[in-house]
């Protein structure tokens, strides 16, 4: 490292939901490097233009041990982190059988986020599974490189105080409220080499109460860099917040493009009840609609018309609605659809049975003696 980079006064305070989905991303297609000076993340876009890339390829080359290759995800860690969840989590028969035979398909990973996300027992599951496995990757590679840190979604501090914190970084003369600040931070991140931190015990005792769970977006603060070259501020890696399945998938990089795949796929079915309640309300729109641009029946009549089509009929209508019912009948009837000719002959069948009456039964002579 360059004698003339600056030594962090305190731990480097990263957002763990940046590292989360850096580490899941980063395969033989991305690089993605990690900065031991200030923590920042860079992504090598080869969307770039060449000076750009040339430009990148400069900085890390000239400055090797500050930089340093956030590790690839491989095909065993990736059926790994799904076969662990399904062994561990899943309980349903069916589903877990449905998700194997994923597992072991072609695009295992594409199609197991897609069933995941389409399956809500599941993925809130998936998504406590994932952050919980992937932390304790992200913490035993940090401990590895020997930088010291802290995530700031664990921190208890202010958004303020942390903000102060991190263009204090290489400050040794700061402010008595920077310096408490500080002395939290360097204690909090002693728990990140502790054995509890890779190897995290489950809560004894009995288990709290099952609460509406409310997702809450943690409160980040911007980005403060202070040495990081200009040539290179266009590879920052800086995605928004994200904590769902979407960052486990190679594919897409938001929620949105995974719900529009979705969308497209032949997962998404439509419930026949709903489907055929649908058509019953568009039928029933159809003759309302018809029903209001009747012309032609005269001023009583046509508001008689468009208060049935739109049930609006009051109680002091009544009176007139029943004396013209057969009138305003036969103009509806003009615009339901008629009853098929066997439909009506099989009714007046019908009708002919019940007239019939009921059955004679001859009445039993008794026996001569």
């Amino acid at each position: 490292m360059k004698n003339t980079t600056p030594v962090a006064q305190n731990p480097l305070i990263l957002k763990f939901h940046r590292l989360l989905e850096a580490f899941a991303k980063s395969d033989d297609e991305r690089d993605f490097y990690f900065d031991r000076v200030e923590g920042f993340l860079l992504f090598a876009d080869l969307d770039k233009s060449e000076e750009d890339l040339a430009n990148l390829e400069k900085e890390l080359t000239s400055s090797k041990e500050r930089y340093c290759l956030i590790p690839k995800m491989t095909f065993y860690e990736t059926k790994k982190f799904m076969e662990g969840f399904v062994n561990e989590k899943v309980y349903d028969i069916d589903t877990k059988e449905k998700l194997l035979d994923i597992i072991h398909s072609k695009d295992a990973r594409e199609n197991f986020v897609e069933f995941i996300y389409d399956n809500l027992t599941e993925l809130e599951k998936w998504q406590a599974y994932y952050q919980e496995r992937s932390r304790i990757r992200i913490i035993e590679w940090l401990r590895n490189q020997e930088i010291r840190f802290v995530f700031e979604e664990d921190l208890d501090l202010a958004t303020p105080a942390v903000e102060k914190l991190k263009r204090y970084l290489f400050d040794e003369n700061i402010p008595k409220d920077v310096m408490t600040s500080r002395n939290a931070v360097v204690a909090k991140s002693k728990t990140y080499y502790s054995n509890e931190a890779l190897n995290p015990r489950p809560k004894r005792g009995r288990p709290p109460k099952q609460v509406a769970k409310v997702e809450v977006e943690p409160q980040l603060t911007v980005d403060v860099y202070v040495t990081i070259p200009a040539l290179i501020r266009l590879f920052l890696f800086i995605p928004e917040y994200s904590a769902g399945p979407v960052t486990f998938s190679a594919k897409f990089d938001t929620e949105a493009q995974l719900i529009a795949s979705l969308r497209g796929s032949s997962r998404m079915k439509i419930d026949p009840k709903l489907e055929g309640l649908s058509r019953r309300l568009e039928s029933l729109s159809q003759l309302s609609d018809r029903l209001k641009g009747a012309k032609g029946l005269g001023g009583e009549d046509e508001k008689l018309v468009r208060a049935v089509s739109e049930r609006r009929v009051s109680t002091k209508e009544d009176e007139t609605v029943d004396k013209k019912q057969g009138k305003v009948s036969a103009v509806a009837k003009g615009f339901m659809p008629g009853k098929t000719t066997e439909k009506m002959e099989m009714q007046k069948m019908i009708k002919e049975k019940k007239k019939a009456g009921i059955k004679r039964v001859a009445q039993i002579k008794g026996k001569k003696t």
